[in-house]
């Protein structure tokens, strides 16, 4: 198991917890003094009350809440977010209302999931050409329209 150092920053911060055994994502919850209300296609940083050292060659990606999603139209507009190892200040999740109604973000409210991912670093090798495929620069929807 990977160990990930945590810092709590508020005492009253809920700290990341798998809901279920085999849950890939960390529920993360805000971390508010007051209520944030989101009006109708407005954003928010919502800041989480922890920091995070992780290992390098890894990440830690932040993710939508999918009931948040269904039912109120609540998302990440940069999902998923990357969190790098280097990184030391506070989690906090960008949210965006794209429901129809206001939406009240408390303190203690489950927000976003966090899943911790292997990553590479890559070095470019610049060529004169690439090998060929069948696809080829078959680009969006290159193969058909999904329907039957």
């Amino acid at each position: 198991m990977l160990k990930v150092k945590i810092v709590r920053l508020d005492k009253q911060a809920t700290l990341p917890v798998y809901a279920t055994a085999h849950a890939a994502g960390m529920d993360i919850s805000a971390c508010l003094d007051a209520p944030v209300t989101l009006e109708p296609f407005s954003t928010a940083l919502i800041p989480s009350g922890f920091a995070i050292e992780l290992p390098e060659g890894y990440e830690a990606q932040l993710r939508p809440r999918s009931g948040l999603a269904l039912r109120f139209m609540i998302s990440l507009p940069n999902s998923p977010a990357t969190i790098d190892a280097d990184y030391r200040g506070e989690v906090k999740v960008i949210l965006v209302n794209y429901g129809k109604e206001p939406f009240t973000v408390s303190h203690g409210d489950r927000i976003a999931q966090m899943v911790i991912a292997r990553i590479e670093q890559v070095h470019f090798e610049e060529v004169a050409e690439l090998a060929s495929t069948v696809r080829g620069e078959g680009g969006f929807g290159h193969t058909g329209t999904g329907r039957r």
